[in-house]
């Protein structure tokens, strides 16, 4: 038997009706209820099964008191997937545990920049990252994608404290090559900058592409390492997430805060469960849930460009979340080239703007899609096909005709 075939992803789940934000959560954000999302960036798959038999197993004891995730069983799973996934020796000394991968982000910041410092993020952005930074007073600046002269500029600047680097970058799906990162570590440890990289994407990397973790790159310079299995495994509603810091004396200070001034000493011990089980035992269906959202991104693409040529669209080469550049059909042409230009999605001349796009999607075809706005980027989608084929199909053929009905 195959992989790919020991996993049924085909099965429609209904989440509705189970708090999920995703399905019961869309008139929140869309204004209109029971559209077919296609939104947050969670699965609408069951998690592995091997995470589901340990978790019963967990409930079966009975206790769920309070517990440690400095502990062997944790720390040996962590260094197993880094070893069989990245081929990367982590030291497990250098670990930390937090709640959520943006709680993270927000303690480091609260430790290396002040109010009124500069954050240095790629754009397009992943709005929790805005959010993160805005909410604490700091000022986000920008980069376009791949611009190293800007990037450069920015981390010069005399009060630019952090560079958040999104490894693989949400949304556009981007994995960095090792030169790559190498060139930004060495940009940040010239100019002082810490680095903070988020690399909750990195087990999703699709084949021909390599995650390169920033443990191996970091070296004497101020850095972190956030991430979590939430998100490739599917289980962010158990909350969770760890990561490495490199200087012993901000490791030892980010802990303090979180067990004293946050109050987190105790992890959630199911989140626990399904890390350890995940990175133990789930590779294969990983490998699987990848193939099959492959499959899911070729459909987009073949789909897409039949309908539309002049967008020659290309699957991500990370993630199930697939990020589509619209402007080439006129829509959100007041956007720059580098699709962060302007925020209200007005196009310029005789193009359309994101809000007929949206108004039609929403109105007529009944799907939420992902404006590309709130990441920074008039004129673009953010699709998630982290979900079973019958919907990747219904949702392309809606975004289709939903194109086809504004151009």
């Amino acid at each position: 038997m195959s992989t790919s075939a020991r996993y049924d992803f085909d099965t429609v789940i209904d989440r509705r009706g189970t708090w999920c934000v995703q399905w019961d959560g869309v008139a929140d954000r869309f204004g209109v209820d029971g559209l077919l999302p296609f939104t947050i960036s969670d699965m609408d798959f069951a998690t592995a099964p091997e995470v589901l038999t340990a978790l019963r197993a967990r409930l079966d004891h009975g206790v769920l008191g309070y517990t440690t995730w400095q502990q062997d069983d944790f720390r040996s799973a962590v260094a197993h997937w880094y070893a069989t996934r990245y081929g990367t020796e982590v030291d497990t000394g250098r670990l930390v545990y937090g709640p959520s991968v943006l709680s993270q982000l927000s303690q480091l910041l609260q430790m290396w920049t002040a109010e009124g410092d500069g954050v240095v993020v790629h754009t397009p952005t992943y709005d929790g990252f805005r959010k993160a930074v805005t909410g604490l007073g700091r000022e986000l600046r920008g980069v376009p994608l791949g611009d190293t002269g800007a990037l450069e500029r920015e981390l010069a600047r005399v009060d630019a404290k952090v560079f958040v680097l999104c490894s693989p970058h949400n949304p556009t799906g981007r994995v960095w090559t090792e030169d790559e990162l190498r060139e930004m570590g060495a940009l940040a440890r010239r100019h002082g900058v810490a680095v903070i990289s988020d690399e909750i994407h990195a087990d999703f990397v699709h084949d021909g592409y390599r995650h390169v973790p920033w443990t191996r790159i970091g070296g004497d310079g101020r850095w972190a390492v956030i991430t979590s299995g939430s998100k490739s495994f599917n289980f962010p509603a158990l909350t969770g997430s760890y990561g490495f810091i490199g200087d012993p004396a901000d490791r030892a200070e980010f802990l303090r805060r979180m067990e004293t001034a946050e109050g987190l000493a105790s992890p959630a011990v199911l989140s626990l469960t399904a890390h350890i089980a995940a990175y133990r035992d789930g590779a294969a269906w990983l490998d699987a849930a990848r193939t099959y959202v492959a499959g899911n991104l070729a459909l987009i693409a073949e789909r897409l460009n039949g309908a539309f040529p002049e967008l020659a669209w290309q699957p991500p080469q990370a993630g199930y979340l697939a990020w589509i550049d619209l402007r080439p059909l006129g829509v959100g042409a007041g956007a720059g080239t580098d699709g962060v230009a302007g925020t209200d999605g007005v196009a310029g001349g005789d193009g359309v703007g994101d809000e007929a796009l949206q108004r039609v999607l929403i109105e007529r075809e009944k799907v939420a899609i992902m404006p590309g706005a709130v990441y920074g980027a008039p004129g673009f989608l953010r699709l998630n096909v982290g979900c079973p084929r019958s919907k990747v199909v219904a949702g392309v053929e809606a975004l289709v005709r939903g194109v086809g009905g504004v151009r």
